[in-house]
């Protein structure tokens, strides 16, 4: 039920607004001044306000501006009984997201409430849409092991059961989950990962659960946690088995009752979440030496599914490294290039320790290193090589006698020209592609003297 917030210094506003957003199935609080309201904010999860220009103690304009700032989710409608043009534009630019004059059409008040709610609802979709549409990868394959992962991910996509998904690193968990959430019939609402090993110990529960306004030093607002976020989706944890144990007793409580209080809360919320989780580990060896509860581990793995290495379906390989060379295509040529079938042998045989992920790094770096249209077997050997060679750790024989810092600009100097000549020395291409600003790209050209010209 979405929740309004009206701040109005008039009671016989704040009554009529009330009963007619009620009368609409709205839950309303109300306040008489701005600094009652922002208090409500920081209390109570509030979905939209509407705020009077003209407020005692706060001025309307500086709640709006502390709302927007504070609260960025929450969508804000003024209401004034002395505007004109100006202030009305004043306000639409300071954020709002529409403006009314008193005295109120009740009409015009529930259409801009139902328009204000349609557009966080068509931003959510937008996100789904993001999250689904322009995810990095899929699942590529014909191999056995494919097939059997496949026909898991679509029997378990159709319940909503917990699933714990394993298998070594760099294997395509996350894409499992992704897909798992796609053929389900939460498909619709938000798909929200949470990577346990990435957030420091001291954070996880506030990450999880969220936190209260003054919970603990710098929690300076009220904040939703991931459960919270994916209400009526998915909840993705991945390296689940980094938790510690302590989180883990409170995981577990969540999972059972789908009900939890944040940090520094009194309120129990209550979700419909489904639960996927996944982890590199060995679990079972895990719970025998005393780092995972084994009831969690009996919540999580009502289907589990172990994603196969790499070296499992060598015989996919093909397929992976042709989709690679799609992706990874210099946009400067015309199609994507090929492996010779020699060299397509050698790939075959090689172990891929680091799995589908090191060789999406491999077609990339090739891509990139190399003009070779149908790239041959002893190109294969040499990047093959330095992808161990690094594994190993010793240093490049260019960096050789080098210090820290001049092989640091060496390596730089070489990736930028090299990702500049793939681009076609296109400034703004080649920034993306480095994952920096154009801006920052020209500094580095000049700091470097490399020309911008074929």
């Amino acid at each position: 039920m979405n929740t309004i917030l009206v701040i109005d210094d008039e009671a016989g506003i704040r009554g009529v607004l009330q009963d007619i957003l009620k009368d609409e199935k709205y839950t309303v609080f109300t306040a008489a001044d701005g600094r009652e309201g922002l208090a409500l904010l920081d209390k109570e999860s509030i979905d939209l306000v509407i705020l009077d220009v003209w407020l005692p103690n706060m001025g309307g304009m500086d709640v709006l501006k502390e709302i927007r700032e504070k609260f960025p989710g929450i969508e804000v409608v003024m209401i004034s009984g002395h505007s004109n043009i100006d202030l009305a534009v004043k306000a639409i630019k300071s954020g709002a997201f529409d403006f009314l004059e008193k005295p109120l059409s009740l009409e015009r008040v529930i259409t801009i409430v139902r328009n204000a709610f349609e557009l966080e609802k068509l931003r959510r979709e937008n996100l789904y849409l993001r999250n689904n549409m322009l995810q990095e990868d899929e699942i590529i394959g014909e191999s056995d092991a494919v097939r059997q992962l496949s026909t898991l991910i679509e029997q378990s996509g159709k319940s909503d059961s917990r699933v714990l998904i394993t298998g070594p690193n760099g294997t395509g968990k996350e894409l499992v989950a992704r897909d798992i959430h796609r053929k389900s019939a939460r498909a619709g609402g938000p798909f929200v990962e949470v990577n346990c090993a990435a957030i420091p110990e001291s954070l996880i529960e506030s990450e999880l659960f969220g936190h209260e306004k003054g919970a603990f030093t710098g929690a300076i607002s009220r904040r939703k946690g991931k459960f919270e976020l994916a209400h009526r989706g998915t909840l993705f944890l991945d390296e689940v088995a980094d938790m510690s144990l302590s989180t883990q007793a409170k995981l577990l409580r969540v999972i059972q009752e789908l009900k939890f209080e944040r940090i520094g809360g009194e309120e129990s919320l209550v979700v419909d979440v489904r639960v996927l989780a996944a982890t590199n580990k060995n679990i079972r060896e895990q719970i025998e030496a005393g780092r995972f509860r084994e009831d969690l581990f009996f919540r999580l793995n009502v289907i589990p599914i172990q994603v196969p290495s790499l070296a499992e379906r060598a015989c996919d390989i093909p397929l992976l490294a042709d989709y690679f060379m799609v992706k990874f295509k210099p946009p400067v040529e015309r199609s994507p290039r090929s492996i010779s079938p020699e060299g397509m042998s050698l790939l075959q045989s090689h172990p891929w320790p680091g799995n589908i992920r090191e060789l999406k790094n491999f077609i990339e770096r090739i891509n990139i290193m190399t003009d070779e249209q149908c790239v041959s077997p002893e190109t294969v050997k040499y990047y093959l090589g330095e992808s161990r060679t690094e594994a190993q750790g010793p240093a490049p024989d260019e960096f050789t006698g080098m210090s820290l810092g001049d092989a640091k600009e060496a390596f730089e100097r070489g990736l930028i020209e090299r990702r500049l000549a793939a681009a076609g020395y296109n400034i703004a291409k080649t920034a993306e592609a480095l994952g920096i600003y154009p801006s920052n790209l020209h500094g580095k050209m000049k700091r470097y003297g490399i020309k911008a010209e074929k």
